[in-house]
């Protein structure tokens, strides 16, 4: 099976029995960078090949999101020839990321313990929901996890139902940091030879990815709770209406609110000490907002976009996705790559001398099964 030419990661093989999202998302990552990754599939697929609509030509839109850049191989890890198949893929890689349920591969000799035992210099890397310990049984999911972490209780509106983020936010952080471990396990055995075990659960990286509060929390003592589109700690720091929708607008500083005030023709209200500092305005907002409501309401969205990003004002309208992916466009950040006809989210990492590759599409089912084993064989 021939190398990737290319890439900071060129050479590194990855055996990927991870599905769904917060593994496959990391190993994409991974094979972008150059990584030669084989996804190991069971004989029924990815769970997302069949997660539609939306579907493109037939295929699952949620699967072509995560999974380009990789080689497929079917397995059925309870048939002995095609499970020496995933054996011998575990002792030839050079990192091997799954989800299983902690525990679920130790019948079939391919949990961290039995692989490190023939492949020494392996980076194992396993995602699980909550842990391998007294959480080991939960069940993994995104949707479960927003729920249990305290997310769900931040998003809505303060007196309505709680509500999920719209995307499965914390499967894509977990994937995130499950890649960042691997490259430091990965920088770890370059210095010493030696490889180790990487473990990522969902509720750790929600916690973290919670930031300013959770640390409210475990620092301060307080307990958050939904705000609707307001912050805890800044304001103005949400939408708000104008002549024909809504514009977000953001005052991160003083400065910047002096501005604001500017571009409304409010001179004095920054002088005004229920708004000096950002402590007064967070404290007197519902004071402070019918006043900036006041004005933005006199004229369109775009109107006020124009000047107050001319101004320095941090704002922006409040699109759709495609709305997302055409600003995109308009600012030449090309967010959109197409690798064998399939239209993807181009990777977000810019590096200027080895720039992740966009070689294979997504692939289809077992499709380098046979390419694979020869490759194993040799």
């Amino acid at each position: 099976m021939a190398e990737q030419a290319s890439g900071p990661l060129s050479g590194v093989v990855v055996a990927d029995f991870s599905r769904i999202l917060a593994g496959p998302y990391a190993t994409m990552l991974l094979a972008d960078l150059g990584a030669e990754v084989i996804k190991v599939e069971g004989p029924g697929g990815d769970d997302t090949r069949t997660w539609l609509p939306p579907v493109r030509e037939g295929t699952s839109t949620y699967y072509l999101g995560v999974n380009r850049n990789k080689r497929s191989i079917a397995l059925d890890l309870t048939d002995p020839d095609d499970l020496a198949v995933a054996r011998r893929l575990a002792r030839r890689a050079d990192v091997m990321i799954q989800n299983f349920r902690p525990g679920g591969l130790r019948r079939f000799g391919l949990d961290y313990d039995s692989v490190v035992a023939v492949n020494e210099r392996i980076v194992y890397a396993s995602i699980s929901g909550f842990g391998a310990g007294a959480g080991a049984d939960l069940p993994g999911y995104d949707l479960v996890v927003q729920a249990a972490s305290g997310l769900m209780s931040l998003t809505g509106e303060p007196d309505g139902p709680p509500y999920k983020a719209g995307v499965a936010v914390f499967d894509v952080i977990a994937g995130l940091h499950a890649a960042v471990g691997v490259l430091a396990a990965l920088r770890h055995r370059e210095r010493t030879g030696v490889g180790q075990h990487v473990e990522v659960d969902l509720l750790s990286s929600a916690l973290s990815g919670l930031v300013n509060q959770t640390s409210g929390h475990v620092a301060g003592g307080a307990t958050p709770f939904r705000m609707g589109n307001g912050h805890p700690s800044l304001f103005p720091y949400e939408p708000f209406p104008t002549a024909d929708g809504e514009l977000v607008v953001i005052a991160g500083n003083d400065g910047q609110f002096r501005k604001l005030c500017q571009v409304l023709d409010l001179p004095d209200l920054p002088d005004d000490p229920r708004f000096r500092r950002n402590q007064e305005r967070t404290v007197n907002r519902e004071a402070l907002r019918p006043i900036l409501v006041a004005r933005l309401v006199r004229r369109t969205r775009d109107e006020w976009f124009r000047d107050l990003v001319a101004a320095g004002v941090p704002c922006a309208p409040i699109n759709t996705v495609a709305g997302g992916v055409d600003l995109a466009r308009e600012l030449g950040l090309d967010p959109v790559v197409t690798v064998g006809g399939v239209p993807g989210v181009r990777n977000p990492i810019g590096l200027t001398g080895t720039p992740p590759r966009y070689d294979l599409p997504p692939p289809r089912l077992d499709e380098h099964g046979d390419e694979i084993r020869d490759w194993l064989t040799c």
